[in-house]
């Protein structure tokens, strides 16, 4: 059997945007055959936001590389710039906004994987591209 790659550049992950922005799942039981959890990067223009959602199953973490955004969380408004992370809990819903006027880019972490992929992110506003996929994360 195949092993496969360990190493996965954001250029070889197709873009998903049906909540909002570019967002790559990288590293995926799809992309490395892990199994604790998924990761990647989003990217979003000035302006442009990822719409809200929660994650039943998992903890997120996101990492601000560059850019400046806000985060609504379960009400909150919490700002983040650049070098800064936040801890997203299981169950909160969560919508993240460009507040710059530069690109933003954040890498993400989310564990433990959902018991089956469509049930890893509920929805709490209509997806910007609702008739898209979710990102692809099962092997």
């Amino acid at each position: 059997m195949a092993r496969r790659p360990l190493r996965v550049a954001e250029s070889d992950v197709p873009a998903n945007r049906r909540r909002g922005g570019e967002l790559r799942v990288t590293l995926s039981p799809k992309t490395v055959g892990c199994t604790s959890g998924f990761a990647g990067v989003l990217r979003l223009a000035s302006g442009e936001h990822v719409t809200e959602h929660y994650h039943p199953y998992s903890e997120e973490f996101l990492h601000v590389v560059s850019g400046r955004l806000e985060v609504a969380l379960d009400g909150g408004l919490v700002p983040l710039g650049a070098g800064d992370s936040l801890y997203v809990p299981i169950n909160v819903r969560h919508r993240v906004v460009n507040a710059g006027d530069d690109e933003a880019h954040v890498v993400f972490h989310l564990s433990p994987l959902a018991p089956r992929p469509e049930l890893g992110h509920v929805d709490t506003e209509e997806p910007l591209d609702p008739s898209a996929p979710g990102p692809a994360v099962d092997g």
